[in-house]
């Protein structure tokens, strides 16, 4: 996701952060060239067991919205979770071939997003972590691997997208809030990501905080809006919506929403 810099004052940040459907610049994709090299013959795969387990047992997934039961993650289980997280960041990842490495990225960033909100729970909406002057946690460093920090937001805006520029990694990048495409009840499969973001994007696309169309009054996410270089015109977007939409949309002048309270379920 994104986060306001720490450079804005006090006042506008408390402001902005009232509105959470106000208008907000994401970040745009900046490669960092460190994270580009990768193994073509690598044949090496990475357990992601310990994380889908996880995911097995507070998962929720309904028909229309997945939520976690961060309240009953077991002490054992989040010991696993960092655990899970740490052999991960001991990994060199550009050793991996590209479809590990996407699952890797993928996989490790959802997991910190899990942690986060565990590490701070109770907690009503991640966007009130990050400390006074943030919007959320993204740009904390949260972890090191190979020497180098990287925060949420590296890892989405300074790897995974400007390396794959594959617009559907919006949808299987998790930020803990009730807006955001679900979060996946499956870990990501390096043999498997094209089926998994083709997935991920038919069920946010198909879900009403995704697409929202009541009579020609058509809602989408603020994703669709933040993210507007990725996903390009309207008529882009339109044509992109109705791959995988059951029913088409047109897209004349949407309205743009975000529900940012915290994916959980008791």
């Amino acid at each position: 996701m994104f986060s306001f810099r720490r450079a804005l004052p006090l006042f506008t940040v408390l402001i902005l952060l009232s509105f959470s459907s106000a208008p907000m610049a994401a970040p745009k994709a900046d490669l960092w060239p460190f994270w580009q090299t990768s193994n073509p013959q690598s044949t090496t795969t990475v357990d992601h067991s310990a994380w889908q387990s996880l995911l097995n047992t507070y998962l929720l997934v309904a028909p229309q919205q997945t939520r976690f039961r961060y309240a009953a993650v077991s002490p054992q289980d989040k010991s696993s979770l960092n655990q899970y997280i740490a052999g991960l960041t001991s990994r060199d990842p550009r050793r991996l071939n590209r479809n590990e490495q996407f699952a890797y990225w993928v996989n490790i960033y959802n997991a910190l997003t899990v942690k986060v909100i565990l590490d701070h729970y109770p907690v009503s909406s991640i966007t009130k972590l990050g400390g006074l002057f943030s919007f959320g946690p993204w740009d904390e460093q949260l972890i090191t691997i190979d020497g180098k920090k990287l925060s949420l937001n590296d890892i989405e805006h300074r790897i995974l997208r400007p390396i794959w520029q594959d617009k559907r990694i919006h949808y299987v990048v998790n930020c803990a809030s009730l807006g955001c495409p679900d979060l996946l009840p499956e870990v990501m499969h390096a043999d498997q990501i094209n089926a998994q973001l083709d997935g991920a994007a038919r069920r946010f696309i198909n879900s009403p905080k995704g697409v929202d169309d009541k009579g020609g009054q058509v809602r989408l996410s603020s994703i669709y809006d933040w993210y507007q270089f990725d996903f390009g015109s309207l008529t882009d977007l339109q044509k992109h919506l109705n791959r995988y939409r059951k029913q088409p949309v047109t897209l004349t002048s949407p309205r743009y929403d975000y529900d940012w309270r915290l994916n959980e379920i008791r």
